[in-house]
């Protein structure tokens, strides 16, 4: 008989823990993956699909708004129907959680629906009942977090916002990055006046000085209300809402607030300290390249890491490990050139180096245009777009792309393919564009806009 129960067990159901877990069983390991709330993780129920779904409710409202200028005169951007959007969100979330289940049977992996937490190193309660493996990957993913100020707890965290019954009058969101806003622009194109609050003196810190620049006139240009600088001090209930006070005396009375200032991994309560597993930074857990931790039997992969913290990273190291385990195939998923963007409106997306990090290896050529897309120059509306690519002056290699502007997503994912690939701007400058499009301008940047470093 075998030593243990299973050759490899997953705590955690999320894009990671699943692909980790479905590929071991391809490779004929005994899989056991625990799931203590719902199958699909933070990306499929709290995340990704979820908002990508209302910001694209929200395009639509855009959408109508310009209609007249191309000669469609009946449309009318609202009232907005928020409980059958919210139906329609969450049956598809539903579907993918059922296909994430489906996905592990298919694959002879035995699924638990239950909490699975340590007794020993090789050793799980799942549930309460007693589980043993060989291996163990630890892929619980993070949650997000308050901040410690007096009456925090009468505000919501972004989870909170797919159990909203209705669009709020006003929304504070407080933060400055991407999930903070993300949610300002879909909340502000489904009705709401929001107010945005945030630390430092333009949004998404660590991300190019460009992007970040045209961003805040982007989120200006939809209404939103910018209070950089500022960062909440207390929150207070009144009668008709709360009233929200900053550091530096600002006060403003809304609906409901929203904290988006981080998320810590979920690893409180696992057991850890039992196995002498100690922990980093908010709560991660740290892991070799072969994401093992101190113990080589036990790995961790995902956002619990706080190593790069997005769906497709978890999905391809998760994949990587399980091909290194049972698959005889040795081999780490790369953590350098992965390309992300952010879904607000307009959207952005990158790939590579900021300037400012380029800058910082040598000297670097930018060429960087802004315009206005045609749809735009129709209706009228303020909205530019902004291409940027980052170029060492010494290889001539793109050493990052950058983008602010309709479609920056899908754009984006195909010059990715080129950076990673190591291509040059003279690669770049012999390929044909697509006209008109946008995208055509990523290989007609000629002129050199600045050199830096």
């Amino acid at each position: 008989m075998p030593d243990h129960d299973f050759d490899l067990f997953v705590i955690g159901g999320g894009s990671g823990g699943v692909r980790c877990g479905r590929i071991a069983a391809t490779h004929g390991a005994r899989v056991g993956v625990a799931e203590e709330r719902f199958w699909g993780g933070t990306c499929v129920n709290v995340g990704c699909v979820p908002k990508k779904i209302m910001v694209q409710a929200a395009e639509y409202g855009e959408w109508a708004k310009e209609a007249p200028a191309f000669g469609w005169s009946e449309m009318q951007a609202g009232p907005h129907d928020w409980a059958r959007l919210a139906a329609a969100r969450d049956a598809e979330v539903a579907r993918l959680n059922g296909i994430y289940g489906r996905l592990l049977g298919n694959a002879g992996v035995t699924t638990f629906e239950a909490r699975a937490t340590f007794i020993d190193d090789h050793t799980l309660d799942v549930g309460g009942q007693r589980v043993t493996a060989e291996r163990i990957v630890i892929a619980v993913g993070g949650k997000p977090i308050r901040p410690e100020i007096p009456g925090a707890e009468l505000g919501l965290v972004s989870d909170d916002l797919f159990t909203l019954e209705a669009c709020p009058d006003r929304t504070v969101v407080v933060g400055g990055g991407y999930i903070a806003l993300e949610f300002a622009c879909l909340l502000r194109g489904l009705g709401a006046e929001v107010d945005l609050v945030y630390r430092q003196q333009l949004p998404l810190r660590g991300m190019d000085g460009d992007l970040r620049e045209v961003m805040a006139e982007a989120l200006l240009n939809l209404g939103i209300r910018l209070h950089p600088g500022h960062t909440p001090a207390r929150l207070e209930k009144l009668a008709g809402g709360l009233k929200v006070t900053t550091d530096g005396g600002l006060e403003l009375e809304t609906s409901q607030v929203m904290f988006a200032t981080g998320r810590v991994p979920n690893t409180a309560g696992l057991g850890l300290e039992r196995l002498g597993i100690s922990l980093g930074r908010s709560g991660c857990v740290p892991v070799t390249v072969e994401q093992a931790t101190t113990l080589p039997h036990i790995f961790a992969i995902g956002d619990v890491t706080d190593q790069l913290n997005l769906t497709p990273v978890a999905t391809a190291v998760g994949h990587a490990l399980a091909d290194s385990l049972f698959g005889g195939n040795p081999r780490r998923a790369s953590f350098q050139n992965v390309p992300t963007a952010i879904f607000t409106s307009p959207p952005a997306a990158m790939v590579g180096l900021t300037e400012e990090a380029a800058a910082q290896q040598g000297p670097t050529d930018i060429y960087l245009a802004r315009f206005t897309p045609m749809r735009h120059t129709i209706s009228k509306q303020p909205r530019k777009t902004l291409m940027k690519l980052v170029v060492s002056a010494r290889t001539r290699r793109v050493l990052g792309a950058h983008m602010l502007g309709e479609d920056a997503a899908e754009i984006m994912q195909g010059i990715a393919v080129a950076v990673v690939a190591g291509a040059t701007k003279e690669d770049f400058d012999r390929t044909i564009g697509i006209h008109p499009t946008a995208a055509e301008e990523f290989v007609t940047l000629r002129t050199l806009t600045r050199r830096v470093g």
